[in-house]
């Protein structure tokens, strides 16, 4: 799809979207659960959609909370339950109806100590703080969030007593309890006034703050004096970074300290839209003018999961990021299990493979979705997990569990620790790697379908591809399911000894993507591109 004229510029007033608007019809409008559009419908993280569309409203999150209640009374959860909230317009009005619902069905929620913003990282933090030391009563949450999606967009998601994201088991059982609800016209939904007195509060951010020298050498970076520029890009995180400078006294700035609902801050991403997407070089594009300032720029989106590191040559390809955070982290972190493996996407950078090869470390592949690396972080058979959208986390310095849920704090952290106990920056650190295993080419397209073509490629089998060449290389794996543990990958990937391709549907648009990668140059990443589509269109005959 072509990138849009103005893409990386500064937003215009006619690009904002109107906050009055986008509440009234959060209150007001009333969705249809015969439209299969405005149903609840839980993706890799949570329901998600706008107000405006019918898809983010009042009785969504009322009938989603009640679900949740009747889920964690059936599971037998009967700690607290902490909640957070991101910056977006949808997040405020959505953490009031879910928190009215929890203490009508007398749940003990735990909601920031000062009424902030809170990150989810800092929520999975939270949970497994409490879980540990708990001999009754686990804990659960449940962070309001729409992640870096644009500001008309809401989002909620679910994470049990683990931390990290719920499984499809629970998130398919609460979705379709919140939709029977639906149906029912609410009838079934407990429900009161806010009360915020008689709500428990929580230091998310001290706790999280305070807590960072057990995942990370801050000293190195203090010592070393890395000067930092950090942009929460108008996220939950802002009172965070400003937090981690004082507390632990970096050379930090917080680049951009506003909060906008709007976020008319922002330059546009590819396709002329507001989103605070960490990982991409047009939302980015303000921090990237300013690399120059500082030795590591980082952004987070706006409920820091994800991040996006800034060296002196631009903003890192994630991938390539996450290729270096690995290698680093498993040459500098003693205290891991010898035995402690890598949990990668399948459509994350082969370089991934190549460096856990050389660290002569396990890798597991598994399909799109952080839930998939939770036992392994929590058991410490990982020491690491990643996708290929700029979301990790890792383990502690002394092998236990951080978070188990996508932490974009520690992760721009990390860029500075690489600098700072290497002397080489974290994209210097990337080229070392592409002159020992080659410089691979990447990219992703996306291609216009059917809601009927989706719905099969979702569906196929390995048998369904005959190809038997991939840009001019015998194919040496058709996969429908993730080698590593066998899940279904929801797609294709098809494999050669030059690069791969992997094809999956989109859950919001009528398209599917293309990952492709080559370590055979551009031209070839291109041959693999435009075949791919040919042999996905044959596969769904």
């Amino acid at each position: 799809m072509s990138t849009h004229p103005r893409a990386g510029t500064p937003a215009r007033p006619d690009d904002l979207v109107d906050v009055g608007a986008l509440l009234d019809a959060y209150a007001d409008r009333r969705p249809d659960p015969d439209n299969p559009a405005e149903r609840v419908a839980f993706g890799t993280s949570g329901h998600r959609g706008s107000s405006l569309s019918t898809t983010f409203n009042d009785d969504h999150i009322a009938a989603t909370s009640q679900a949740i209640c009747e889920y964690r009374a059936g599971q037998g959860i009967a700690g607290p339950l902490f909640i957070g909230r991101d910056t977006h317009a949808l997040s405020e009005p959505a953490w009031v109806t879910a928190v009215e619902v929890f203490t009508a069905n007398g749940v003990h929620v735990m909601a920031d100590a000062d009424d902030g913003f809170t990150p989810t990282p800092a929520v999975s933090h939270a949970i497994l703080t409490h879980n540990r030391a708990a001999v009754s009563g686990l804990a659960d949450g449940v962070v309001v969030t729409p992640s870096h999606n644009p500001p008309a967009d809401g989002g909620f998601k679910y994470n049990p007593p683990h931390g990290g994201p719920a499984d499809s088991d629970a998130t398919r059982w609460i979705a379709d309890r919140a939709n029977d609800l639906l149906r029912a016209k609410l009838d079934g939904v407990r429900r009161r006034p806010l009360d915020r007195d008689a709500i428990g509060r929580y230091d998310f951010l001290g706790a999280y703050v305070e807590d960072l020298p057990q995942v990370l050498d801050l000293d190195a970076i203090r010592s070393a004096g890395v000067r930092i520029g950090a942009d929460p890009l108008g996220g939950a995180s802002v009172a965070y970074w400003g937090a981690i400078a004082e507390r632990h006294d970096l050379d930090l700035t917080v680049v951009n300290p506003d909060v906008d609902p709007r976020f008319g801050f922002m330059t546009l991403d590819w396709d002329g839209k507001i989103r605070m997407d960490c990982s991409s070089p047009y939302a980015m594009a303000s921090l990237v003018a300013q690399r120059d300032a500082y030795q590591i720029s980082t952004g987070n989106d706006a409920d820091a999961d994800r991040h996006g590191i800034v060296t002196a040559d631009g903003l890192m390809n994630p991938n390539h990021f996450l290729a270096v955070a690995i290698g680093y982290l498993f040459g500098h972190r003693p205290g891991w299990p010898a035995a402690a493996g890598i949990g990668k996407t399948a459509v994350s950078s082969s370089m991934i493979d190549r460096v856990a090869a050389d660290l002569g470390r396990t890798l597991v592949e598994t399909p799109v979705g952080f839930k998939w690396f939770v036992p392994g972080l929590i058991d410490a058979s990982f020491g690491f997990g990643g996708e290929e959208s700029a979301g990790a986390s890792f383990l502690r310095r002394d092998g236990g569990v951080w978070t188990t849920d996508k932490d974009g704090i520690i992760l721009a952290l990390l860029a500075s620790e690489i600098l700072a106990v290497t002397g080489r920056t974290p994209s210097e650190r990337y080229r070392e790697l592409t002159d020992r295993f080659g410089a691979p080419e990447y990219a992703r397209i996306d291609v216009a379908t059917t809601p009927e073509a989706k719905a099969k490629l979702g569906r196929l089998s390995a048998q369904d591809v005959t190809a038997t060449e991939l840009a001019g290389e015998p194919i040496t794996a058709r996969l429908t399911e993730a080698p590593g543990n066998g899940a279904a990958l929801g797609g294709l990937k098809v494999v050669t000894d030059g690069g791969w391709f992997a094809a999956r549907p989109s859950g919001t648009e009528d398209v599917y993507k293309i990952y492709a990668e080559s370590f055979r140059g551009a031209d070839h990443l291109a041959a693999i591109q435009g075949e791919a589509q040919q042999v996905v269109t044959a596969a769904l005959g």
